[in-house]
Formats: C-alpha cells, sequence, structure tokens
C-alpha cells in the first residue's frame, strides 16, 4: 500500500448509470409487491418503510465495502431506492386506485361480537393473538366487542359495545 487513493475508483461509476437505477428500481418494487402481497404489515413499521431501510442499508454496505467500483453508484441506488419511496407515497396519497393498491382497506376482524374467522385466516391471525391485542386494550372478550378492525397500518382498533345499562 503506498498510501496513493485512486479518485477515479472512488467516484467514477464502473457501471452504466441507468443499470443501477433499474436495478434498484426491479428490486425496490419487486420485494415492496411481495412482501404486499404476503402480509398486511410487518411489525409496527410500514413495508414500504422497512423495505427502504433494508435496501438502503444493503445499498451503502456495498458501497462501503467497495463491492461497487465507487461511491457513486452507492448514492445512485440509494437515491433511487428513495425516490421510489418518496413515489409511491405521493401517489397514493393523490391517486385513490394506487392508494387502495397500497395501502388496503381496513378489515373487519369482529362484527357484533362474532369473530370473523375467514378474514382472521386470511391475514394469518390466531384467535388467541387477537384476544391478546382485545385484552391489552382493556376488552375483557369478544363478546365486549361492537366492531374490530385489522387497520393497514397492521394495528388492530376496537369499537367496544356501549352499555345496554342504565346511565350515562
Amino acid at each position: 500500500m503506498d498510501g496513493a487513493i485512486d479518485w477515479d475508483a472512488l467516484f467514477v461509476p464502473s457501471l452504466h448509470l441507468g443499470e443501477i437505477v433499474l436495478r434498484g428500481s426491479a428490486v425496490y418494487l419487486f420485494l415492496f409487491f411481495l412482501l404486499r402481497m404476503l402480509r398486511r404489515e410487518a411489525g409496527h413499521i410500514g413495508i414500504s418503510d422497512m423495505v427502504v431501510v433494508v435496501l438502503i442499508a444493503d445499498a451503502a454496505q456495498n458501497a462501503m465495502a467497495s463491492e461497487y467500483s465507487s461511491l457513486t453508484e452507492g448514492a445512485i441506488l440509494v437515491t433511487t431506492i428513495a425516490f421510489w419511496d418518496y413515489f409511491l407515497d405521493w401517489l397514493s396519497f393523490r391517486v385513490r386506485v394506487v392508494r387502495r393498491l397500497l395501502r388496503p382497506v381496513p378489515l373487519i376482524l369482529i362484527a357484533d361480537g362474532r369473530l370473523q374467522r375467514q378474514n382472521l385466516a386470511r391475514e394469518k391471525i390466531q384467535e388467541e393473538e387477537l384476544i391478546g391485542q382485545l385484552r391489552e386494550k382493556g376488552v375483557r372478550s369478544v363478546d365486549d366487542v361492537e366492531t374490530c378492525y385489522l387497520e393497514s397500518s397492521g394495528r388492530i382498533s376496537v369499537i367496544p359495545r356501549r352499555s345496554s345499562g342504565t346511565g350515562t
């Protein structure tokens, strides 16, 4: 090691810039739609957020570890991934059809105190898991629920039954 920095190798891309953008776009869109089809949510962060974090971390790691020939290639890939994340959010905000595709409508899990077993099965939610979520929200049983939804964010919202007794 002679201590000289190869500035061309550091900043001049070895791949065509269009190829970098195309690869980043293809991977982002593929993973986004694959994850969207498999699962409504991923923990408490949205699918698109998770995809962006994973891809940007990987793209940045590749650029830092010199698996690309230049930092410019890594920066372009990270920018491409961030663009798709922003663009899909922007598009879903402005176009209702896109919003319904990218952000599903709330799904009813309990209606009038009755479990909607088909919807639970479709989302791979165990009855025990749902009952645990109800307890966390201060609801004792399914019978105490007027309606329970799986929101597009993956969180569960509960509308308890109104008391049928006397009073307020």
